[in-house]
């Protein structure tokens, strides 16, 4: 309760620590990921879980939830990134290119392509319709997160270094 305070309920399911949270852009549901390798789609009016997603052979660290609401990604310590259909908890595609562990992940404001942050030293930009890599952009250190900015074409990532990266996509687009 934002006026008092007051805790309302806490929800329980996951094994080990939760990593990242997600709630869908009309707020019925929630995503939550864990170290115990799974995510949790749960119900925020009724405040109970509706499915446990497996598929990652590590660590989950990140999810971002598109805007329709319809699908989310995962990233991983397994160094992938996995596609879930949110309605019926399968696993759509898993997107393969890092060579380390996936730190973070976004999903531009149209939701047709995606941002992965990597160990790696690599940030990658992935076309969520086919799933493949379209871009790929080097630091000097792991990256640890990243998002876009509403014009779907500006990136900011943070790295290990203690850097903030300001990136523009060019012939890279979310509109399609």
């Amino acid at each position: 309760d934002t006026e008092t305070g007051r805790e309302l309920k806490t929800l329980t399911g996951h094994s080990k620590s939760v990593k990242a949270v997600a709630i869908a852009p009309k707020g019925k549901i929630a995503i939550s990921v864990s170290w115990d390798t799974t995510l949790k789609i749960w119900d925020t009016e009724t405040v109970r879980e509706l499915k446990t997603l497996t598929g990652h052979t590590r660590d989950v660290t990140a999810v971002a939830i598109a805007p329709d609401g319809k699908t989310a990604i995962s990233a991983s310590y397994d160094k992938t990134l996995k596609i879930w259909d949110t309605e019926t908890g399968r696993e759509l595609k898993t997107l393969t290119g890092h060579s380390d562990s996936v730190n973070a992940v976004a999903i531009a404001p149209k939701g047709k392509i995606a941002i992965s942050a990597s160990m790696d030293n690599t940030l990658k930009i992935w076309d969520l319709l086919t799933g493949k890599e379209v871009a790929s952009f080097s630091g000097d250190g792991a990256f640890n997160g990243c998002a876009f900015a509403p014009d779907g074409v500006t990136v900011v990532a943070g790295d290990s270094s203690g850097r903030v990266h300001f990136l523009r996509l060019e012939g890279v687009s979310d509109a399609r």
